[in-house]
């Protein structure tokens, strides 16, 4: 099998609005499904993608209003229906069965999608999505408020400086993503997040599923404490990697060895 040399772009037409989806690899491969995080979008996975696509068949999505995907209809982003939204788009695609890989605030919509549908998340690769809200390390002071909107890109750059090691540059392509959202849909996705995760840990809802688990962390993580990675050893036969180079984005930041991981999974 070879994978495909460019990506094939689409949008579905679904009830809540059209959603985009990137495909690459053989379309009769193995399917690893790619959910970015709040405030990004499936260009967040453009360092993976080559690295995955030789065995799999690739499949990104943007998030409802996020990238080029519509904003949902009645602007709902709790996280179960964005699970639903998602399995919907699957179930369009014609994929069964699929290893769901969920960067940050991704990882919530994984999981929901796994409550949801476990007969089509085979496995599941949770990437910096923190545990509890308890692991959650506060923003600084800094951060762009709204009343700054739209901000600098020196005020994007440090809105986002925490999703990234200290000391590195926050690529250009996230300040224009960033820049070129809805700041209602940034926020309401944020907010989204945080009511899923206080009503319930992540590792409570996993433990049940008895799906394969991957957990992958920074261990200069500044957005939640590195150390909660082991939280997830809660869950049975879970694997847990810290990453020493890598902050919040190791998808940007260590692919290569992110990649690796990912591929590992059975």
């Amino acid at each position: 099998m070879t994978s495909s040399t460019s990506t094939e772009d689409s949008f579905l037409c679904l009830e809540h609005g059209d959603l985009y989806v990137g495909q690459d690899g053989p379309r009769d491969a193995p399917v690893l499904l790619l959910i970015h995080g709040s405030a990004t979008s499936s260009r967040s996975w453009d360092a993976l993608v080559p690295l995955l696509s030789t065995s799999h068949r690739v499949i990104r999505i943007d998030l409802p209003g996020h990238g080029r995907s519509a904003e949902p209809v009645g602007h709902d982003y709790g996280i179960p229906e964005q699970g639903r939204r998602v399995g919907a788009a699957l179930d369009r695609l014609g994929v069964e069965h699929a290893t769901v890989v969920g960067h940050s605030s991704g990882g919530y919509t994984a999981t929901a999608l796994a409550e949801q549908r476990p007969d089509l998340v085979a496995a599941l690769v949770l990437i910096s999505t923190g545990p509890g809200m308890d692991a959650f390390i506060a923003p600084p002071s800094t951060a762009t408020a709204p009343t700054q909107w739209p901000p600098t890109d020196e005020q994007l750059r440090m809105f986002a400086s925490t999703g990234f090691r200290e000391g590195y540059e926050v690529p250009q392509e996230f300040v224009d993503e960033l820049r070129g959202m809805n700041q209602d849909a940034v926020t309401a996705a944020m907010q989204a997040s945080i009511a899923y995760l206080s009503r319930q840990t992540l590792p409570s809802r996993l433990a049940p599923l008895g799906k394969p688990l991957q957990v992958i962390f920074g261990e200069q993580d500044r957005r939640w404490r590195p150390a909660s990675a082991a939280d997830y050893r809660a869950v049975p036969g879970a694997k847990v990697d810290l990453l020493p180079d890598a902050g919040h984005t190791p998808i940007v930041e260590e692919p290569l060895r992110t990649a690796a991981l990912i591929l590992a999974v059975r």
